[in-house]
């Protein structure tokens, strides 16, 4: 059975037990408190805890997760992955463990046909329920039924909340090659003999703050079975990596980089498993960046290139990239599963590769501090780089230790393998030690007083400006003037969704309150109120709330606006286009996105001219609750909605674009005038921003343009017809006396190097030119180098400039390259002043943070010449 089959098998398996298959989540999961889907579970997690009710009783689906925590063991270890499936069949108040037990050994024995002799099952050392229903009802023997305790069959939410006994279900691996004398072992010993294929949760219990064990009302079955390691065993191999989820890929590494898996066994591992989690993050609208989960793609394929580069032997450049390659046999391998993957593979390939591009860079940064390391070692006469220097290299510029050692012996040095490893294990020791499990990121969450009391506040915002409501909670606010406020009905809107809050007043009697902001907590509405006039009521008393029309109206027009660029973004750009942060406000609209480039002056004027397209079209906005599925079957745009469940608001400007959105939307495009775009930027490694606005403000912004183009035609003495013409004639000018400045000075360097070479040191027969100026520019020096090489024609030069910031450049004749480099020359001048530099052997500049030290850097150079001359 291949790995398309045994999803397709597990599904249709479980169809038949009358569960309702739910397509795979993204990676990218709806929890907050988790960074990625790190386990098959994650989607349903508020079904589990029961914050919400769960559309069906019966669930199954083949999860796709990431998890990162044992990241150096990929590629060492059978069985470890960052990207991985799990299988999961799930009730939820319904069946439990009579039923679970059952269908597991039904499917694993009867469609997968695995020897029933080969398997083993654990219970938790106090579920005789368990033991009883395997033992006398499924028929395994006492000998291969096994009682463990907390460590290996407990789940728990948490130190308080749901929890119950595990039950799991492990193949007998011994007659594939493993050792004899692990014939008397038993599963949750020490030793690789028996390998879990299957994980029966039970969630049973309440554990109560004093440890106290409570029935739960609904008891709730979660199983997981991860599908690489079941491939394994159905297909008889001995590690994941040898299965049919993994050969094609890794057949395409050996053609790609030219090598062979038995002779790079655990790079080739690497690249395989790291490929395949970069192209699944990349498909659900990762991109690489230095935080959250940018961080950990961007880790993985920096890993996966490092591998490369170790295995060639060689630090990989620009024209040696070779991951975005892969991207091919990742998809032809797992699109029967995930069909999404063939339309994004472009756009995949394109990602990947420009971050290779950019690691290329880094990896020759760090070939740089390799480099200026041993020649700090030849000067000290040592022949040992230390394990500080190794592990920054692996740390920071993602140099394999591999890489560093065959550099490193190049040179007739060494470097500690056993000190590198320390220091890699205290690292994995201590992200251990801050790791946050699945359980940890559970928590209960309980609804508090006010909520069990009033319930929520009732919103009327959508269809009133205006209305009373009576107030249930005055307190005075901690930090912050004014007072906190809870109605039980508002028409202010809580900020939420990117979404700014209204504002408004408040009046009760005498009491005129002024509202200048509105949080939501579990949705009880609260406002912050600065008193202007009277005594705020007393808890009981009707007030009248009305929000700032007008200002709501200006936010109305940038929400609607934000939903029309975000469809022409991904209709300009492509579906990778995903929401990532946006701010909508009275004043404009903010929307962060997901891109990988800057955007054209070009497309930015098609995308805001399609923009206005849609709002001159004056299209009705439908806005209406349905069913979240049925929303998404229409196409719908799930960005601040669950995965799961409920009713669901729609926004829908028909035959255009479809969003799921809380938030306060105009009526039709055309109340949303002029859409200017006012800037496009980046904010982080793969996410773009534009800035735009519409009705009044964007009226105001061409207003403000008329008055500075008649300002500046002022100035010229022209009229704004012309402006153009006469700065580009400026301009023209400005240019032709700048060359003209460049000539004299070019003319003045011939002079000036004449009155330097009068001044020439010799070492050891050699002449060397070196001197330090103040305020000459980079072309400036590279002049004096150039000219002065041609003087001496067998010589050494370094030149240094005070420019606030120090810069370097150093010449060598090609008849002394061989005893001196003037990349070597610069760097030691460019560490003297905080920076660093590189270049050819004849030809090299520099530069560095601090131009005081620039006569003292120029010394130590030439103090290096003289020992290399010498």
């Amino acid at each position: 059975m291949t790995g398309n089959e045994l999803r397709k098998s597990f599904v249709d398996f479980f169809k038949s037990k009358e569960h309702k298959h739910f397509e795979s989540a993204s990676l990218i999961p709806d929890d907050k408190s988790l960074l990625l889907t790190v386990a098959g579970m994650v989607p349903f997690k508020p079904f589990f805890l029961g914050e919400k009710e769960a559309p069906f009783k019966r669930i199954t689906t083949y999860q796709k997760c990431i998890r990162t925590n044992d990241l150096e063991n990929v590629g060492r270890t059978p069985r470890h992955h960052t990207f991985f499936e799990m299988l999961g069949n799930f009730s939820f108040g319904d069946y439990f463990k009579k039923e679970a037990i059952e269908w597991s050994w039904e499917y694993i024995t009867e469609v997968l046909k695995l020897d029933k002799e080969r398997l083993w099952v654990s219970v938790f050392e106090t579920d005789d329920e368990a033991y009883r229903i395997w033992n006398e009802e499924i028929g395994i023997p006492k000998e291969r039924l096994v009682r463990l305790g907390e460590d290996d069959n407990w789940w728990a939410a948490g130190p308080v909340g749901s929890c119950g006994p595990c039950s799991e279900i492990y193949y007998d691996t011994q007659n594939m090659g493993k050792n004899n004398e692990e014939i008397n072992s038993k599963p949750g010993d020490e030793g690789d003999r028996f390998l879990e294929i299957w994980n029966l949760v039970f969630t049973e219990w309440n554990r109560l703050e004093d440890g106290t064990l409570v029935p739960l009302p609904e008891k709730n079955i979660d199983t997981g079975a991860g599908i690489e390691r079941i491939a394994s065993v159905i297909q008889e191999k001995k590690t994941n990596f040898e299965t049919d989820l993994f050969m094609p890929i890794i057949q395409g590494i050996e053609k790609v980089l030219d090598i062979k898996k038995e002779d790079f066994d655990e790079t080739v591992k690497i690249i395989a498993d790291h490929i395949r989690a970069s192209v699944f993050l990349i498909c659900d609208g990762v991109l690489p960046s230095n935080e959250g989960r940018g961080y950990i793609l961007r880790k993985i394929i920096r890993r996966a290139f490092g591998a490369g580069s170790a295995a060639k032997g060689k630090v990989f450049e620009k024209e040696d990239i070779f991951l975005h390659k892969l991207v091919s046999y990742v998809v032809e391998t797992m699109k029967e599963g995930y069909p999404e993957l063939p339309e994004k593979a472009e756009y995949i390939e394109k990602v990947i590769k420009i971050e290779e591009e950019r690691f290329s860079n880094t990896l020759k940064n760090g070939t740089e501090l390799l480099e200026s390391e041993i020649i700090k070692l030849k000067g000290e006469n040592k022949k040992e780089l230390s394990s500080d220097i190794s592990f920054k290299l692996y740390d920071t510029f993602g140099f394999p230790f591999e890489l560093t050692k065959l550099i490193v012996e190049t040179q007739g040095m060494e470097v500690s393998e056993e000190e590198f490893e320390k220091k890699l294990a205290g690292q994995v020791q201590r992200s251990k030690d801050s790791r946050t499990t699945i359980s940890d990121m559970i928590k209960d969450e309980f609804i508090d007083e006010f909520f069990e009391k009033h319930g929520k506040t009732e919103f009327v915002g959508y269809e009133k400006f205006e209305d009373t409501g009576k107030v249930l909670y005055v307190s005075k606010s901690d930090g912050i003037s004014g007072y906190e406020m809870i109605f039980d009905r508002t028409p202010f809107y809580a900020e939420s969704g990117g979404q700014v809050s209204d504002t408004g007043t408040v009046t009760s009697g005498e009491f005129i309150g002024k509202v200048v902001g509105v949080a939501k907590k579990k949705d009880v509405f609260v406002h912050q109120v600065e008193v202007e006039r009277g005594i705020v009521p007393e808890l009981g008393k009707e007030a009248k709330l009305e929000i700032d029309v007008l200002r709501r109206k200006d936010i109305q027009r940038n929400h609607t606006a934000t939903h029309i660029l975000h469809k022409v973004l991904r209709e300009k750009l492509g579906t990778h286009v995903e929401q990532s942060g946006s701010l909508v406000d009275n004043e404009r609209l903010r929307f962060d996105f997901s891109h990988y480039e800057p955007i054209s002056r070009e497309t930015l004027n098609e995308i805001e001219k399609e923009a206005n397209n849609i709002i001159l079209a004056n299209i009705p906005v439908k806005i209406g609750y349905e069913n979240i599925q049925d929303a998404k079957d229409r196409g719908a745009m799930a960005l601040f909605s669950d995965k799961y469940g409920d009713v669901v608001r729609v926004v829908e400007i028909p035959e255009f674009s479809i969003e799921l959105c809380g938030g306060a939307h105009v009526k039709s495009t055309g109340e949303i005038g002029l859409f200017n775009i006012e800037s496009e930027s980046g904010i982080a490694s793969g996410t773009r921003r534009i800035t735009a606005t519409t009705g009044h403000k964007s009226l105001s912004y061409v207003n403000n343009l008329e008055e500075k183009l008649d300002k500046i035609a002022g100035m010229l003495k022209t009229d704004e017809r012309n402006v153009v013409d006469i700065v580009e004639k400026y301009i023209s000018d400005a240019k032709a006396a700048l060359k003209s400045f460049e000539q004299l000075q070019a003319k003045l360097v011939k002079y000036e190097i004449n009155e330097l070479l009068e001044n020439v040191d010799t070492v050891n027969g050699i002449k060397v030119l070196k001197k330090s100026f103040e305020n000459k520019s980079i072309d400036e020096l590279k002049e004096i180098v150039d000219r002065g090489k041609e003087k001496l024609q067998s010589g050494v030069i370094i030149l240094g400039s005070d420019n606030e910031k120090a810069i370097f450049v150093a010449g060598v004749t090609k008849d002394l390259i061989s005893k001196v480099k003037a990349g070597d020359i610069v760097k030691v001048a460019a560490q003297v002043t905080g920076g660093n530099g590189g270049g050819r052997p004849d030809f090299a500049q520099a530069g560095g943070k601090d131009g005081n030290a620039v006569g003292q850097a120029v010394e130590k150079a030439f103090e290096y010449i003289v020992s290399q001359l010498s």
